[in-house]
């Protein structure tokens, strides 16, 4: 951009302002109008990392429910506002931006660090806190996408801490999760006489993939052809809705766009090794898997194989979503709501 003569110094000077105003600019979260509430946006360190949690609910004797994003490093706090107001009634909802991702992304982050096993110990350390912090035998843990590869395995190691488990798109088998994937889309393209994203996924070919390029066009036409994040295909109303989200800063969105890489970068090999067919065939807590028709990014045909074969003892739900594909939390969010309080904590919870 070009500035007349002697107006440099003046846009200069506009420029740092602007940028020290991002910098700057304060985050925080709604105050509760109930006597007993809370609402919190905090740093704590988990691991020996500064880590951000978001922590609402209109009475704190409420069960907690400590919610885990997918990724990694796609945080979901920021659509908290819009998606979280009615399970505050019900619960005290905690949202966490694990290392690496959004508000807790650092580029002094240890790059050993990213690694399953540490998350499954950060996300056991904030139980821990937050157990202790709110007087609570056991909490709710919930996991969508990557984050119920962290629930599953984290319930599967400490089951006594949980009242249950809740997945969301639940990871299974994540190699032949992205082969089905792959054939979704391919198979999309050519009913949908779409000739672009044909030749695009014919020159990338099935996985594994060469990079995280390969990965992306992937992901571009499994959501354009609803088997993503949504099943209209759109990203846009909810990049909206997290816009306005109190809880992020300008500065806190350009470090999930980091942290969205830097997740995907160190933790992919890792990924790929994931079976819970057989890694974790029993889990002795009570689950619930909430699902949508539409899911390819974690094939739904997975989710109800995994579900039919596991050993639960104290009780196993496979919950349909007949509108929605990987996120029917946001995508068919009523019924969310109703089968969270009228029937998980119906089931679950020591009233």
């Amino acid at each position: 951009m070009k500035f007349a003569k002697g107006r440099t110094g003046l846009a200069g000077l506009a420029m740092i302002v602007l940028l020290t105003m991002i910098a700057i600019s304060c985050a925080k979260t709604p105050q509760m109008e109930t006597p007993h509430g809370i609402a919190s946006l905090e740093k704590i360190k988990l691991g020996g990392v500064k880590q951000w949690l978001l922590i609402r609910g209109q009475d704190t004797s409420n069960p907690v429910l400590l919610f885990l994003h997918g990724g990694p490093g796609s945080p979901e706090m920021p659509l908290e506002h819009h998606f979280g107001r009615e399970l505050e009634k019900h619960f005290v909802l905690v949202h966490w931006d694990q290392r690496g991702a959004g508000k807790s992304y650092h580029v002094r982050i240890p790059e050993e660090t990213m690694n399953i096993e540490q998350f499954i110990s950060d996300a056991h350390e904030l139980v821990e806190l937050l157990r202790k912090r709110f007087g609570a035998e056991k909490i709710y843990v919930i996991g969508h996408s990557w984050g119920t590869v962290v629930g599953t395995l984290l319930v599967q190691r400490y089951p006594e801490l949980f009242y249950a488990y809740l997945g969301i798109g639940q990871c299974v088998d994540l190699q032949r999760n992205e082969v089905l994937s792959y054939q979704f889309v391919l198979s999309e393209a050519r009913q949908r006489g779409n000739l672009k994203a044909e030749r695009q996924l014919e020159k990338i070919g099935p996985p594994p993939y060469a990079n995280l390029r390969e990965l992306g066009t992937q992901r571009k036409w499994l959501t354009r052809f609803g088997g993503g994040i949504t099943r209209e295909g759109k990203y846009r109303p909810l990049i909206k809705i997290a816009m306005g989200a109190p809880e992020y800063t300008p500065a806190d969105f350009v470090k999930y766009l980091y942290g969205n890489y830097y997740g995907s970068k160190h933790m992919e090999d890792e990924l790929m090794t994931i079976n819970f067919l057989e890694q974790a065939p029993r889990l002795l807590v009570p689950v619930y898997f909430f699902e949508g028709r539409y899911d390819y990014n974690t094939p739904w045909e997975l989710v109800q194989e995994y579900y039919e074969k596991l050993d639960a003892p104290r009780g196993k739900h496979l919950v349909w979503f007949e509108n929605s594909a990987h996120s029917p939390n946001m995508e068919e969010p009523e019924k969310f709501l109703d089968v969270l309080v009228n029937q998980v904590l119906v089931e679950t919870y020591p009233f």
